[in-house]
């Protein structure tokens, strides 16, 4: 007891962990909890967004829906390499679901984690056309950036490395976003479309920062897995998402 005890203090005071070995059960669980979500997470972004690359209007933008495709799955594989040190078993993890799975446009879908599927719940929800995946992409690549610029400071040293890696990734997916976004922008019935589209998306995204108050998120808090609250996260996802959309007309 004296020994957890103070593996608790250590981390609560900011303390690393580098091995699965170091790792108590509890933070063992918890830290296989979040890379789970953010490994189904990128897979079954990855998976959906696939489709856009037909929907690309041009050779630039099919390049862009490629890379976009390609580098979600690419971080999904490394960030899965950490958990097979913890045992996970990586041959049979990508045909463990379905990642192109989505349902009805207008389900409401619950925001907890349902069954082994760990993605979090916006990537449940279908894509349109071109237009509306290059308009989720603007917000969920900013809600990633966000939340990986959490996570590169966590208490378990090799995950916060390798999110250090991903992080200019993800902001240049959400950089070709906002490129793409202003060229459809540009004209009233591509700024009505995209409006529309960003208006479905919204609420759905918003949500991925999870809810106000959370004694899960204390816990993580404690183990130093989490640093900012929920909330501080989404009011800075709302403040820099403003910032882009207002010189588009797109607030």
């Amino acid at each position: 007891m004296s020994e957890t005890m103070s593996m608790d203090d250590y981390l609560a005071r900011g303390g690393k962990l580098t091995s699965p070995g170091n790792a108590s059960p509890r933070y063992r669980a918890e830290l296989l909890r979040l890379m789970s979500s953010f490994v189904d997470s990128e897979l079954a972004g990855s998976a959906g967004f696939a489709d856009a690359i037909n929907w690309a209007p041009g050779i630039r933008e099919r390049i862009a829906a490629s890379r976009i495709t390609l580098e979600k799955a690419d971080h999904a594989d490394r960030v899965l390499d950490l958990m097979v040190e913890f045992g996970t078993d990586k041959g049979r993890y990508d045909s463990a679901h379905d990642w192109s799975a989505r349902g009805p446009r207008d389900a409401t879908v619950d925001p907890k984690r349902q069954g082994g599927d760990m993605r979090l719940s916006v990537f449940r929800y279908p894509l349109t056309g071109w237009t509306d995946a290059v308009a989720m992409n603007v917000l969920m690549g900013l809600s990633t950036v966000i939340q990986l610029e959490e996570m590169i400071r966590c208490s378990y040293a090799p995950l916060a490395d390798v999110m250090r890696d991903i992080l200019p990734r993800e902001r240049r997916h959400m950089e070709l976003g906002l490129e793409g976004l202003e060229q459809i922008s540009a004209d009233v019935a591509g700024r009505d479309e995209a409006r529309a589209s960003v208006a479905y998306w919204h609420p759905r995204v918003a949500e991925t920062f999870g809810p106000a108050r959370s004694d899960r998120h204390d816990r993580l808090v404690r183990m130093g897995l989490r640093q900012s609250t929920n909330e501080a996260m989404r009011a800075a996802w709302l403040e820099r998402l403003a910032g882009y959309l207002e010189p588009l007309g797109l607030d």
